[in-house]
């Protein structure tokens, strides 16, 4: 399938709404013909593919479907897979790779989109090393491109973590501390350290180990915790190739090759207007080999310059990654 490599090269480079939404549709009519389980499922919802003009039109796969599907493009092997945590006895999602080259040019010039090279940074990653993990996978990309020695995993190594970050705060050497919420919320109630030039960046999670919170709450605790003044926040998930970043106050970006659009809670096919409360829906094309569109069980809001807000989960979806209680 020769199409897919040119349209790799052309998503990492489209630099208009435009471009998006041409590039979209085309992958959208591609993954209808050549992807069994989505082509299935646009077949059965029936809906016809005629009259879709627009990306919020295109029908997104619920993300549910990574739990029982092997969801890749026809013709094309697995090179890695994905898989997310769960609660005991659940099922967890996987998210079937055919190409991880992708998803590090997606992780690398996204980040470089919000907060420049890697190498600016000493980056130290506060998350168990699980194998399988897409946030490990990245934060390891990081951590080597970052190209420092001090830079690494710290979960099983906190009291260490502690003297790099007192010495990179005495050095004037920016850092950023990435890590899961339950992970920076023990790490800031035992140390008490307090940071000026190192960025806390929370990437979802309490797994069970704490009782949720808001958003607001969770970055109180921190602020208080560290000294900082602003918390910053990474959204993705197992079955996403593309990361959302806030700078702070839960306000999410988007890299130009990943848009979020937000569904109304009763009705799937239905979109909501900016500021209203709904459902998550993902286009993010650097997931070209498995499905681009894909509809969460996250609760969101939509602002007009195109941020959105994670507000909680759905009520009776499964606790992972970036649940939180619902503020709305």
């Amino acid at each position: 399938m020769k199409k897919i490599p040119d349209f790799v090269e052309k998503i990492f480079q489209m630099a208009d709404n435009y471009s998006f939404n041409d590039i979209t549709l085309q992958i959208f009519r591609l993954h209808l013909s050549e992807n069994p389980v989505y082509g299935d499922f646009v077949k059965n919802i029936g809906i016809s593919s005629d009259g879709i003009n627009n990306p919020g039109e295109i029908p997104f796969l619920p993300v549910d479907f990574f739990k029982t599907q092997k969801i890749i493009m026809a013709e094309y092997e697995t090179d890695f897979c994905f898989e997310s945590t769960g609660t005991t006895g659940s099922k967890t999602s996987k998210h079937f790779i055919a190409d991880t080259g992708i998803y590090s040019k997606s992780v690398t010039l996204g980040f470089r989109r919000f907060y420049g090279p890697p190498s600016d940074y000493l980056i130290f990653a506060l998350v168990p090393e699980r194998k399988n993990s897409s946030l490990v996978y990245m934060l390891d990309l990081l951590i080597r491109n970052s190209g420092r020695p001090e830079s690494g995993f710290y979960y099983e190594r906190q009291d260490e973590l502690n003297q790099e970050l007192i010495a990179a705060e005495a050095a004037g050497r920016p850092a950023i501390l990435a890590g899961l919420s339950y992970a920076l919320l023990d790490f800031g109630e035992k140390f008490n350290t307090r940071l000026n030039r190192t960025i806390i960046m929370e990437t979802g999670g309490m797994k069970g180990k704490r009782k949720e919170m808001t958003r607001n709450e969770l970055h109180d605790r921190m602020r208080d915790y560290f000294g900082v003044k602003t918390i910053h926040s990474e959204y993705g998930m197992c079955e996403l190739l593309s990361q959302a970043y806030s700078n702070g106050a839960g306000r999410f970006n988007t890299p130009p090759w990943m848009k979020i659009f937000i569904r109304e809670v009763n009705d799937p096919f239905s979109l909501c207007e900016p500021g209203k409360t709904g459902l998550i829906n993902i286009v993010d094309l650097a997931n070209i080999y498995s499905c681009p569109f894909i509809a969460t069980d996250d609760i969101g809001k939509l602002h007009d310059d195109g941020s959105f807000e994670v507000l909680g989960r759905a009520q009776g979806s499964e606790v992972r990654g970036c649940n939180l209680m619902a503020e709305m």
